[in-house]
């Protein structure tokens, strides 16, 4: 599947994106990736790292000229990944999806459910991300890029 068959099942709607709009989101990645290292509970680090994550999703999906449909827009977001930057990143949206579901049950259900290696592997695999999106930014979509 593709994007354009993403919006023809009415999974996204299109989206013109700015180079402010691009800007803004960055700057929350890089507040939440500082905030999730100073945390002191491995869920919130967990949770202020995998918010760092969608947005960095958000950017390539908003950049390609898309917005998810209210309906599982987490879920859309993360899986758009190896449709913008190729199959191979399809077990990162996958680790995605995983920490999406473990996110949530930190959040609405349970505390002390994730472990320091599962937060400090979830902080530097956004940092990862933010320079693979960077880069495919400043290639595609220069014109968004800072």
């Amino acid at each position: 599947m593709s994007l354009e068959d993403w919006a023809k099942n009415g999974w996204l709607r299109p989206h013109k994106a700015t180079q402010r709009e691009i800007a803004d989101l960055l700057g929350i990645v890089d507040r939440d990736v500082k905030e999730a290292e100073r945390a002191t509970s491995d869920d919130w680090k967990f949770g202020i790292a995998y918010n760092a994550a969608l947005k960095l999703c958000t950017i390539l999906l908003n950049a390609s000229g898309y917005r998810p449909d209210r309906l599982q827009a987490h879920f859309r977001t993360l899986q758009s990944l190896p449709l913008i930057l190729g199959a191979e990143r399809t077990r990162d949206a996958g680790y995605l999806d995983r920490c999406r579901k473990t996110r949530n049950t930190v959040e609405y259900e349970s505390a002390g459910v994730v472990t320091e290696a599962e937060a400090k592997e979830l902080i530097e695999f956004t940092k990862s991300l933010r320079t693979d999106v960077l880069a495919w930014l400043k290639k595609n979509h220069p014109e968004l890029a800072r």
